[in-house]
């Protein structure tokens, strides 16, 4: 079976690179390659989950993705916190099954972190992206080995927060948090399930890879394409209000 996750290659054109961090379009764009790779991998979600769920998982993403789109493209937003949040209050509306409510959760955590920012520095965009996590784990009540999406983000997150601790460029930080992402998907495979519909396989659960993780990997494969190219922040990045450093 073939997998999702293999990154795409060179940056997005058209980006409005800013010397202090990543814009609301930088972001959008982001979002925008999010719902392509969805689009692209819908058929794979599609059988992922037909093995261990619903079958459901592939139509729901890209319906909640395209109808995210549509709402960002209808209603300007003006900050990274207001796009995340209408991104967010999107899913937890159209997509069914759980994943409406945990990724809605990510991205209204992810905007409520950076709260009124109009640019985020890799540290508050690495804090935000934590946030989103924790919400995800209070949401689903998921753990690490649960064969969840917690076992793809959970990783990339980690290895953000070490990568831009150790001083690593913002690209090569995403790429590692993209990395751990992909390692965290493939891990799910052997696993059994303990959370969701597929839990109620029992050992039938082992050697599938888990839909979720896969679609996890996906967002931070499209970070790597949609902001890993662009010009590293000026001065230090910003804290975890979503300020950076002018």
């Amino acid at each position: 079976m073939g997998r999702a996750g293999a990154h795409a290659g060179a940056a997005l054109g058209g980006l409005t690179a800013m010397g202090d961090g990543v814009t609301t379009a930088d972001l959008t764009e982001w979002l925008r390659e999010f719902a392509r790779l969805v689009d692209e991998n819908k058929d794979l979600l599609i059988e992922l989950d037909a093995a261990i769920g619903d079958a459901d998982h592939g139509a729901n993403m890209h319906r909640g993705l395209t109808a995210a789109v549509a709402a960002i493209d209808e209603a300007a937003v003006a900050t990274p916190g207001a796009l995340f949040k209408k991104v967010g209050m999107t899913l937890v509306s159209t997509v069914g099954g759980a994943s409406g409510p945990l990724y809605g959760t990510l991205f209204l955590r992810l905007g409520g972190a950076l709260g009124d920012a109009e640019q985020v520095g890799p540290e508050a965009f690495a804090a935000a992206l934590h946030a989103g996590l924790d919400g995800v784990v209070a949401r689903g009540k998921a753990e690490a080995g649960d064969k969840t999406m917690f076992d793809a983000l959970a990783p990339a997150v980690g290895a953000l927060e070490s990568a831009l601790a150790a001083g690593e460029p913002w690209g090569a930080a995403l790429r590692r948090a993209s990395e751990a992402a992909d390692a965290g998907r493939d891990a799910t495979t052997p696993m059994l399930a303990r959370k969701g519909r597929a839990s109620y396989l029992g050992e039938r659960s082992t050697g599938h890879q888990d839909p979720g993780a896969t679609s996890t990997a996906l967002l931070l494969t499209a970070a790597v394409t949609a902001l890993g190219e662009l010009p590293e922040p000026v001065g230090s990045a910003g804290g975890t209000d979503g300020t950076t450093a002018r």
